[in-house]
């Protein structure tokens, strides 16, 4: 046998279908095996498998074996001259297997051979080839000088920037996300090593290939897409700390231990730097638009303080300036809190959300109006006028803000996206009820034909004039039918279509879903008309933490009538201040394997499980429970389930 592909899955149901569709026509005329090694998913991705795909070779774990125990399983199977390790958020050309196969043949000094690897936005990833984690290399990975100096021969070892990534390269170390390796050099160095769970065993095994006295190669003549590639996780401080533990392993393992104190060493230093780093960076992107509101809404306040005074005193410092001061900053941080719980600094932001936040912190300063001493009072005037300027402030920040963002005025703040459809008329219709039913945010503007000479209202062109059509109508996002275009035409306009940022999607053959990458920093994304959780949104979760506290005052009000049906009393005390506080909601996800998969939540008093009289559900019953829960969730389901079971509040 020619070829054994191994991919290893871990709940990405629809990327690995997508990933299967393009391996089984790779497969074509190559005597070859299909293996996926299932890590205990709950997603349904065994049965999708089993069902679409009936030639592959399933491994089914009972528990999340780890990448490299999982691959080993399969590896121990396969009959391929070559094997190929393949991570199941790809697609690969058409000819990509006999492309990196021919090589090999013809390059006897290969014990394996890695690819040129896009992510979902086109952009090329720089992990694609990469060198040895020295202590001085991983310590410039880690601590960001690679970043700010890629091509650097000294600063970019890791990624090797100063090699050009069009031609063929001698590397020291290639991606597990594709990895096409000798069988029998497996088999002399060993397999995958099953100290690494999920990071650094493609790393151990390159540099174990090039001791046994073969070469690692980059080959740039065939390009897969790689949705969930590297550059999307370096930000995140549990990436950093995975990538620690997995280069330490490596160290104690190669280096002697003097080297491995002093790359420990090293090690920690740039984890701390960067831990730093990123929670400045996460504090700032916290409070940025917060402090932009404060200050212009601030600004705005004492040009109409000033406004009002010459108007009804004709002086401009009518009022105090220390009570002006105290009143100005009360008044605004009122309204900022306002805008907070109104959603205006949730993504999805507009005026009727800007309106309402203002409009709640203007209830709030009338109640402080109420009982302050009259020596604090400002006339009512200028809070109406400075809850008309807040408006307009806060809403014209944030018009400015999409602009900066989306690189377009839109006083409607709309995300929508300019969708276009490249496929067959039939294949198109279908994937228009697909955007509808998915409720995707895209402005649909029409298809490009794989067929020339159609006459539909929607037809802007056929593919050959893709580039001009993308250019003509300002094109965002480009969603391409696999089933009327081959992969390597796809990942080829990916590449070179040059018109700002383009967000790319493809629709597999026959499939519910719309896979591919929402924002050129972000890992890989789809639509699916199975999933779409309003609980996901942040305004729902806020205002089912405002539910909850409104809530938990209502019961303790009511505590002394209710202490007398409820179960367990102290503990329902207990419950209403864990509530208050944010330790516990007052109604979350029943016990079941597809909480993870759902809209995070603090563990509930009680679930909608609890609302049914009988709660002897089987499992797949209680996943759907859940599942509902989270896609149709409001709060006055929340207030009908806790109503359902007061009895149990004090569980």
């Amino acid at each position: 046998m020619q070829l054994s592909v191994i991919i290893v899955n871990y709940n990405v149901k629809y990327f690995l279908e997508q990933a299967l569709y393009t391996v089984r026509k790779a497969c074509q005329n190559i005597d070859s095996e299909i293996f996926v090694v299932d890590n205990h998913s709950v997603d349904g991705s065994c049965e999708m498998v089993k069902k679409i795909f009936p030639e592959v070779i399933l491994i089914e774990n009972k528990e999340n074996l780890g990448f490299a125990k999982a691959n080993n399983q399969a590896i121990r199977q396969a009959k391929g001259k070559y094997v190929l390790l393949l991570n199941p958020d790809t697609v690969v050309e058409e000819d990509c297997f006999n492309k990196v196969i021919r090589f090999m043949e013809q390059t006897p000094d290969a014990g394996a051979v890695g690819v040129k690897m896009i992510d979902g936005s086109g952009k090329f990833l720089p992990e694609s080839k990469r060198g040895l984690p020295t202590p001085e290399v991983a310590f410039f990975k880690i601590s960001g000088l690679a970043a700010i100096f890629p091509k650097s021969r000294r600063f970019g070892k890791y990624h090797l920037g100063f090699l050009d990534k069009e031609s063929i390269h001698e590397v020291e170390v290639l991606a597990g996300a594709f990895m096409l390796l000798r069988h029998n050099v497996l088999k002399q160095v060993g397999l995958l090593d099953e100290d690494y769970f999920m990071y650094g065993e493609d790393i151990d095994l390159s540099y174990c290939i090039q001791k046994a006295g073969y070469k690692n190669y980059y080959f740039p003549e065939t390009t897969i897409i790689h949705y969930k590639g590297e550059s999307t996780k370096k930000t995140s401080v549990n990436f950093v700390f995975t990538f620690y533990k997995a280069m330490v392993i490596f160290a104690q393992k190669h280096y002697s231990k003097r080297h491995a104190r002093n790359f420990s060493f090293l090690i920690h230093f740039a984890i701390y730097l960067r831990a730093f780093a990123a929670i400045v960076s996460r504090f700032v992107s916290k409070v940025f638009v917060p402090l932009l509101d404060f200050t212009a809404i601030f600004l705005t306040l004492s040009l109409v303080i000033n406004f009002w005074s010459n108007q009804k005193y004709q002086v401009p410092e009518a009022y105090p300036e220390g009570v002006v001061n105290y009143n100005s900053i009360v008044y605004v941080l009122l309204w900022i809190v306002g805008l907070g719980l109104a959603g205006a600094y949730n993504k999805r932001k507009t005026f009727l959300s800007v309106a309402k936040g203002i409009a709640f912190g203007t209830l709030a300063i009338a109640v402080y109006y109420a009982f302050v001493g009259e020596q604090y009072r400002f006339s009512r005037a200028i809070i109406l006028l400075g809850s008309i300027a807040a408006i307009l402030d806060a809403y014209l920040i944030r018009v400015a803000l999409h602009f900066i963002h989306f690189k377009r005025w839109s006083f409607t703040m709309s995300r929508d996206l300019r969708t276009i459809i490249v496929g067959n008329p039939s294949e198109v219709s279908r994937v228009q009820e697909l955007l509808i039913k998915s409720k995707s945010r895209s402005e649909y503007l029409g298809y490009v034909s794989v067929e020339p000479a159609n006459d539909n209202a929607h037809y802007l062109g056929d593919v050959v004039e893709l580039p001009g059509i993308v250019s003509l109508f300002g094109v965002e996002e480009i969603i391409f039918c696999s089933k009327d275009l081959p992969a390597s035409r796809i990942i080829e306009w990916m590449g070179s279509i040059e018109s700002g940022d383009i967000l790319y999607k493809i629709v597999p053959e026959e499939s519910l879903f719309i896979i591919g990458s929402n924002n050129k920093n972000t890992p890989g994304d789809f639509y699916t008309i199975e999933i779409n959780l309003k609980l996901a949104k942040a305004f729902e979760q806020q205002k089912k933490r405002v539910f909850d506290i409104a809530l938990s005052v209502i019961l303790l009000i009511l505590s002394p009538l209710l202490m007398l049906f409820v179960k367990r009393p102290l503990n329902f005390f207990s419950n209403i201040f864990k509530v208050f506080g944010g330790e516990k909601t007052w109604v979350s996800y029943a016990n079941a394997d597809n909480i993870k998969l759902l809209p995070s939540l603090k563990s509930g008093v009680v679930s909608p499980l609890d609302a049914h009289r009988n709660k002897q559900h089987n499992p797949v019953t209680i996943q759907k429970l859940n599942f509902l829960y989270a896609k149709d969730y409001s709060v006055e389901k929340d207030l009908l389930i806790v109503l359902k079971s007061l009895r149990s509040i004090g569980n």
